[in-house]
């Protein structure tokens, strides 16, 4: 049985690696040389002593020249070509030529046991080529955002950042690189200014208008964009977010009474066991026997619903400073209601369900007042008025 279990392993091991080598010689075929390198690498990495592990020698060496010679190809024809917008190509292709060969080196010398000779791998030093292609592309790159900064657009200073900020990351600390995106930064944001406007004929609360505008509870400043509530002196603000109330509706104070009668079968106490003919029942020592009784509890319960609501209708809008226009606008509806229940009873309490006796030790409460309700719906306001500016961005 042993045997046949290692045979059958054996058997897999060998089929796997037979399918792992038409894998390798498929990516070559394609012309997936670092596909086809990757397997190599993975294959011979602590294996490369073993005889069954020797097809990936020579399809590792074929791999390699393939790729390095078509990537130097692609970087001699690139260079002929003398257009600034190849130069991060041509740094992409001579990093790629030194990482292949750094994949490869951790697990030379390779030995190709049919000959005893090494495998060999042409291994060059692109030093040099890398930081020359880089600081070609750096200066490239400079220039190109160099030129943005006499534009007046700011879309094109926030995407100049972007360059500026991969320039950082090519080149660390190039020039001036640095201040420059600290200047597109500051010239690319929008500053907002939030303000309110009531056209009610109701009283906004004033906690509830600092509440509304106090916007660094919103979590809503973004890198390109600032919010204000009180305007900075010298500030020049592009957008101006204007939450308008038009309509606040009160209700009355309403008490609504609901009437339920509840019955139920209740134990009370002990009588005696009576048969057919109404003489009691008694046991084999000839006593009487007593079994619960049950009577029927009636209950009316009364349940009281004090309510109160608040509706607001408004508009939020988007306004361009400069040209004084509304760029866009978004309706805003809330309500908030006040619900408050308590109850009393007449009859047999023990009808009753949980829930009634529960509302039975609640009384009545005070009705809010019209400015505590305006406040407690400016909190759902709030959530819709943020909903709004995170889903609408000003530019």
């Amino acid at each position: 049985m042993k045997k046949k279990i290692f045979f059958f392993l054996s058997l897999g091991m060998f089929l796997l690696s037979c399918s792992s080598i038409k894998t390798t010689q498929k990516a070559i075929s394609k012309g997936n040389y670092d596909e086809a390198i990757n397997l190599a690498v993975k294959k011979l990495g602590g294996n490369k002593h073993k005889e069954k592990y020797q097809p990936y020698v020579p399809m590792l060496q074929e791999a390699f020249y393939k790729a390095t010679a078509r990537d130097q190809e692609s970087i001699s024809f690139l260079e002929k070509e003398r257009n600034p917008e190849n130069l991060e190509r041509i740094y992409q292709l001579y990093q790629g030529l030194r990482q292949r060969q750094e994949k490869i080196k951790p697990i030379l010398p390779l030995k190709i046991m049919a000959t005893g000779q090494y495998a060999d791998f042409d291994m060059q030093n692109y030093t040099d080529l890398i930081i020359e292609s880089k600081n070609e592309l750096s200066a490239y790159l400079y220039d190109q955002a160099k030129a943005v900064f006499q534009s007046r657009n700011k879309g094109d200073y926030r995407r100049v950042y972007d360059d500026l900020a991969r320039l950082e990351r090519l080149n660390p600390n190039y020039r001036d690189v640095r201040a420059l995106m600290q200047e597109a930064h500051a010239i690319g944001t929008d500053f907002v200014f939030v303000s309110m406007k009531n056209e009610t004929d109701k009283v906004i609360p004033r906690r509830l208008e600092d509440d509304l505008l106090n916007f660094d509870t919103y979590g809503l400043n973004d890198f390109w964009t600032v919010y204000h509530s009180k305007k900075s002196r010298g500030q020049q603000y592009d957008f101006t977010l204007e939450l308008l109330f038009r309509d606040i509706n009160i209700s009355p104070e309403q008490i609504h009474e609901k009437e339920f009668v509840r019955e139920k079968q209740i134990k009370d106490g002990k009588t005696f066991l009576l048969d057919s003919k109404g003489n009691q029942v008694k046991d084999s020592l000839g006593n009487s026997i007593k079994v619960d009784k049950y009577i029927k509890a009636t209950c009316h319960f009364y349940r009281f619903t004090q309510s109160k609501w608040v509706k607001v209708a408004g508009q939020v809008r988007f306004i361009d400073n400069y040209s004084r226009q509304v760029v866009q606008h978004f309706p805003l509806q809330s309500e908030f209601v006040f619900e408050h229940r308590y109850g009393t009873y007449k009859g047999d309490r023990r009808a009753l369900a949980t829930e009634f006796i529960d509302l039975a030790k609640l009384r009545a409460v005070q009705f809010p007042s019209n400015e505590q309700m305006i406040y407690d719906v400016g909190r759902d306001v709030k959530e819709k008025l943020k909903y709004i500016i995170t889903r609408n961005k000003f530019r």
